[in-house]
């Protein structure tokens, strides 16, 4: 059995306006000058409170933690909001879909998220039973730490050297690295693809076509590696 492990901010979800507008409001709230969405948009998979020391480097710990509660409060009041409903970037939900119905294959998500903001995106898409281990902020320390690879990989009984982490952003890559995984980067997201192959991504898709060719690509690979191992054996 193989591991792949989906970023969902950025990756699977479309959540860049929310999570600025959110980053916004909670900024103003605590009295502090708004970010804007480019430093937004450049933490966008760490834990809220890596996020906020590095979006507020002059505030202290505590600080960080009451920015962190604010934006949770925030966020909360925004999804009431249909106008702030989180989508999926076009063809993502077929392909992990396609991913969660192989017998090879075992699907899983590692992201910045809460535990309750990934209970919401997969009620609202009904995705259930698709992501076999999930990890979150709530779970494990901030990306890039590996423990959220590591961690999936030991639930769904298979070595970190056979996953493969999906993401958008360096932190995504830089974990997969540090775990011991492959890495594939997405373009549509908050890093550029120069970004992504100089922290060591096998490769960066252009679309979702392409990252499921990629996809394909990478466990073709491993089939031939086994079987060559088989073989020397």
């Amino acid at each position: 059995m193989r591991a792949i492990l989906f970023d969902c901010d950025g990756t699977i979800a479309d959540s860049f306006g929310l999570i600025c507008e959110v980053m916004r409001r909670a900024f103003l709230a605590h009295g502090l000058a708004e970010p804007g969405d480019a430093a937004t948009r450049a933490i966008i998979g760490l834990s809220l409170e890596e996020a906020m020391a590095r979006l507020h480097p002059a505030g202290a710990a505590d600080e960080h933690t009451a920015l962190a509660e604010r934006y949770r409060a925030a966020f909360r009041a925004a999804r009431q909001d249909v106008a702030f409903r989180e989508t999926l970037f076009e063809g993502m939900e077929d392909l992990v879909r396609r991913l969660a119905a192989r017998d090879d294959v075992a699907v899983g998500l590692v992201t910045g998220k809460s535990r309750r903001g990934v209970a919401a995106i997969v009620e609202s898409h009904g995705l259930d039973g698709i992501f076999l281990a999930v990890r979150t902020a709530d779970d494990c320390p901030s990306k890039p730490h590996p423990a959220m690879v590591l961690e999936c990989c030991s639930q769904l009984g298979c070595d970190a050297s056979q996953a493969l982490v999906i993401g958008d952003a360096v932190f995504d890559v830089a974990m997969a690295r540090s775990a011991g995984a492959e890495a594939i980067g997405v373009s549509w997201g908050a890093s550029t693809p120069a970004e992504l192959l100089a922290l060591g991504a096998r490769a960066v898709a252009g679309d979702v076509g392409e990252l499921e060719r990629l996809i394909g690509d990478w466990l073709a690979a491993g089939s031939i590696a086994s079987e060559r191992r088989s073989a020397a054996g």
